[in-house]
């Protein structure tokens, strides 16, 4: 019994602490249902509404983003496969069928397929998931509409009510005031009693009102809350039209893809070459021997004119700074003497000095006592040489034209002697060393050339020729040098007796006695053929007077020849 009267009692307990909750929340309730909000229940709503269709707005920019980019993307690929041309304009080339063309009309074929492929995804991601997602936009502003023209509507009215409820109240306080202040002003109208039942009557209303305005906003909220479900299941629908679409899309992409791979893989890499190859005759055999430098033959390869005379090593003084530098010589039979960097002619093509021989003059070679082997050639850097004319004009010409004497200097005398001859059979003039003379001075040398034509002229002009030359005299040439011609004939006979005549022969004493004595006398020599020719009309011409009978001295210079003097000034 006592358990059953506390069990009784515990349920009793339980259902007034229900009783006391429910009553509790329901007073909380009402108290937040009548507490003054800056917002009504319909504009949070709104709010939330109109927050939704700006994000479906951004989804649906997001998926025209994506179908314009396939659509791009189709247009691009229809544009590339355009760019693939079969057959090849060069199809004599290649293979029609089984080869390289056959793989290019696929890849044309599956570009185009591929190009599709993307266009199909455009136009279902336009037509089905952008389509949708802007009814759904349109579906949520009327859902927006529905708030404010239902709920809105009685929120209105609940506020007017409450508006005029208010109003009556503070009517029934001033009717209650004037009955208790002055019951004899009273009148029908500012009866408290009728004014409390207006105000009972406004109250009923507004109550109902608020009741109704209650009950809309649940239902509405319920119904946003049904309709928030509807739109993130469609987001969600169009998100998976949208993958299926892609995934379709991609492996109908990977599959083409994987097709060309396998197709260009059967493709042989050597199987276009082989039929060119079979079916060309004008390609070159592997077997075919290559060509020889040492078979080489050509018109006039052996050719007097192309072998050179002699080639070798030798040193030039250079111009300027006045040293020697080796290089690598070739005497052609053309009269060139060319000058190379190397003797490797194949890497040398053209000369960098060239001497045209038949137009210089060769200088005769040093002596062997000499400490260096060199010889000198007179002549022009362009090829164009000069030989002596012995005149003064020559000496002028030859400066103005830049003509200049170049030393060669070889190892040895032998080699030297070789260039030399080589040389001297292609120059058009050259010195050769005399042998040494005796220098008695003037006198003797007047006896000994008497009979002979004067040579006086020339020489005077050869000595101013000689000043202006450019070749340096050397230290170890100390011989004098004769041309190439006969010298003239010396008769020096010291105490024979035999008197020569003018013709430079032994005359009788008798002829001879009419001739002045030579024996240190003085000596008259006739005018030269020079002279002559330039004396006045009705004037002797004009002879070197006689010198004195006490003669030059003995350590002075007789009258040199030309080539005495060209080696002088070597």
């Amino acid at each position: 019994m006592d358990n059953g009267r506390s069990v009784s009692r515990a349920s009793s307990i339980s259902r007034v602490s229900s009783r006391r909750s429910t009553r509790s929340r329901s007073q909380s309730l009402i108290k937040k249902n009548v507490a003054a909000q800056d917002l009504r229940p319909s504009d949070i709503l709104i709010e939330r509404f109109v927050a939704w269709k700006v994000i479906v707005k951004q989804l649906i920019s997001y998926f025209e983003g994506i179908a314009e980019i396939q659509n791009t993307t189709a247009r691009e690929l229809t544009k590339l496969g355009g760019v693939i041309q079969v057959p090849f304009k060069a199809g004599n080339q290649f293979l029609g069928e089984g080869g390289l063309q056959d793989v290019f009309y696929a890849l044309r074929s599956k570009t185009r397929i591929i190009a599709d492929s993307h266009a199909n995804l455009g136009r279902t991601i336009d037509s089905s998931i952008v389509q949708h997602l802007v009814k759904l936009r349109s579906e949520i502003k009327a859902h927006i509409r529905n708030i404010q023209n239902d709920t809105g509507r009685l929120a209105t009215s609940v506020a007017k009510e409450r508006e005029h409820s208010t109003k009556l109240i503070s009517e029934l306080t001033s009717s209650i005031s004037s009955f208790k202040n002055t019951p004899m002003a009273v009148t029908h109208k500012t009866d408290p009693y009728v004014a409390n039942t207006l105000v009972v009557q406004q109250l009923q209303k507004q109550v109902h009102e608020e009741n109704l305005l209650q009950k809309s906003i649940i239902i509405m909220q319920q119904n946003s809350a049904h309709f928030e479900e509807g739109i993130v299941k469609a987001l969600q629908s169009a998100w998976q039209t949208y993958d299926e679409w892609q995934t379709r899309m991609a492996l109908s992409v990977a599959d083409t893809h994987r097709g060309l791979a396998s197709q260009f893989a059967s493709l042989a890499p050597d199987r276009e070459w082989i039929t060119f190859s079979a079916r060309s005759d004008h390609l070159l055999d592997p077997e075919t021997p290559l060509r020889s430098v040492e078979h080489i033959k050509y018109p006039n390869m052996e050719d007097t004119s192309v072998i050179p005379v002699h080639t070798g090593n030798m040193e030039r003084k250079k111009r300027f700074t006045r040293t020697y530098r080796e290089s690598y010589f070739v005497l052609t039979p053309a009269g060139f003497l060319h000058e190379y960097t190397s003797s490797d002619l194949l890497t040398s093509d053209s000369p960098i000095f060239s001497l045209f021989l038949p137009a210089c003059t060769l200088g005769p070679p040093s002596s062997g006592r000499a400490k260096s082997h060199k010889f000198h050639i007179e002549g022009r850097k362009d090829g164009q040489g000069t030989t002596k004319s012995g005149s003064f004009r020559a000496s002028i010409r030859s400066i103005a034209t830049n003509e200049h004497a170049y030393s060669f200097r070889c190892r040895s005398r032998e080699d030297m002697m070789e260039w030399w001859n080589d040389i001297r059979m292609l120059c058009a003039r050259y010195l050769v060393a005399s042998e040494a003379m005796e220098r008695s001075g003037p006198i003797a040398a007047a006896v000994r050339g008497v009979g002979y034509e004067s040579e006086d002229s020339g020489s005077g002009v050869e000595d101013e020729e000689g000043e202006g030359s450019s070749i340096e005299e050397e230290e170890d040439d100390d011989g004098m040098y004769a041309e190439a011609d006969e010298g003239l004939p010396s008769y020096s006979h010291p105490g024979s007796g035999i008197i020569t005549g003018p013709n430079g022969y032994p005359i009788e004493k008798k002829s001879a006695e009419g001739l002045p004595h030579t024996d240190g006398a003085t000596v008259s020599r006739r005018p030269s053929r020079r002279q002559q020719e330039k004396a006045p009309e009705g004037k002797p011409p004009h002879s070197r007077s006689p010198p004195d009978e006490e003669g030059p001295a003995p350590d002075t210079e007789p009258h040199t020849s030309n080539n005495s003097k060209f080696q002088e000034q070597l």
